[in-house]
């Protein structure tokens, strides 16, 4: 007989196969989210997030092995969204557009549950997501790889090394924005514009 693959604790034990048990998960998930913008991490336990959800332990640990697993699936909700946005911005016709469109997309996850979004920054750099957090920076990267290739970019001869900047960038800022709990939305979109238009001016001015 083949043993069993060692559970991943990190993964959910399963997924919802029917319409009740998709709405009980989405609601696990959603509890989960509610009460670490609201308590933070020392209030956040399963009991307290199926009590939240209007669920049993039990029912919670069909799905969700562990906290790790539900955090891990509370990050994939709010990473989709983002990610989904991205493939949006990718389909504009112009540079301009298309980069306009990303650093939109992350400014609004990081300001539309902005007391969220800290916490889900924690936890994305405390728990073993290396190989996930690659793959979404991959997503994001080939987006702006792309959009400095449309006629109106400017003339940057490593687009490769451009984007990462521009990602690191935008990223960097849109952090910080975050620790320093601001809310405005659109100064900060300048500011992250500015810096992005800033340096990919810079690179083409210098040739590279």
């Amino acid at each position: 007989m083949t043993p069993k693959p060692p559970e991943n604790p990190l993964s959910p034990r399963k997924a919802p196969l029917q319409r009740r048990a998709t709405a009980t998960v989405d609601a696990i998930v959603e509890a989960a989210a509610r009460i670490l913008e609201t308590l933070g991490p020392d209030g956040y336990t399963t009991n307290a997030v199926a009590e939240r959800a209007g669920v049993s332990i039990g029912s919670l640990y069909q799905y969700f092995p562990n906290r790790d697993a539900l955090t891990v699936a509370l990050i994939e909700r709010e990473t989709s969204t983002l990610l989904e946005q991205a493939r949006q911005a990718a389909t504009e016709p112009t540079c301009a557009a298309a980069l306009s469109g990303l650093i939109d997309a992350a400014i609004a996850h990081q300001m539309r549950r902005p007391a969220l979004a800290r916490v889900i920054d924690f936890e994305e750099r405390r728990l073993p997501l290396g190989e996930r957090n690659l793959r979404v920076a991959e997503q994001l990267h080939r987006v702006i790889v792309e959009a400095l290739g449309r006629p109106d970019a400017p003339a940057i001869k490593d687009r490769e090394t451009a984007a990462q900047d521009v990602l690191a960038l935008a990223h960097g800022i849109n952090d910080v924005a975050g620790e320093r709990m601001e809310t405005d939305a659109q100064s900060l979109r300048e500011r992250v514009w500015i810096a992005v238009r800033g340096y990919l001016v810079g690179m083409a001015e210098i040739g590279r």
